[in-house]
């Protein structure tokens, strides 16, 4: 008997995207959903990064007029807000490949019921289904 074949080292067909005819969350689903959130991840961390750049190479203060020092402080205060942004979005990237790894991802945290590919495919960070979501929602 074959062994599976891991999807961390899957190498899956460009053009490849899940379908509902396959086996939901089998090994190349589990590969694609892996491939885009590791590159969600890089993107995020890369971009932290020119955020982190950017504020250490700005010694800068009093540059020019008043005007000026307020539009620097400004950009400087949205910079920081997207990286906070971000980092709440690393966190659920990183929980998403956590639950890749303990076989959870695709199902609902609540009633471990199927979310569905059409869902994680729109969502690949969803961890409920959608009548759940929509019911805890409507609780807030």
């Amino acid at each position: 008997m074959a062994k599976q074949q891991d999807y961390k080292t899957l190498e899956l067909p460009a053009k490849y995207a899940p379908k509902k005819s396959e086996p939901y969350m089998c090994t190349e689903q589990k590969a694609y959903f892996y491939q885009l959130l590791l590159a969600q991840k890089q993107e995020i961390t890369d971009g932290n990064t020119d955020v982190l750049n950017s504020v250490r190479n700005d010694n800068s203060t009093d540059v020019g007029d008043e005007s000026d020092n307020a539009a620097q402080e400004q950009a400087l205060t949205m910079n920081l807000r997207m990286s906070e942004r971000d980092n709440k979005l690393l966190a659920k990237i990183n929980a998403a490949l956590d639950r890749l790894e303990n076989g959870t991802f695709g199902y609902s945290v609540i009633s471990n019921e199927e979310i569905g590919i059409s869902r994680m495919l729109a969502r690949p960070l969803a961890t409920m289904t959608v009548e759940e979501q929509e019911e805890y929602e409507a609780r807030k």
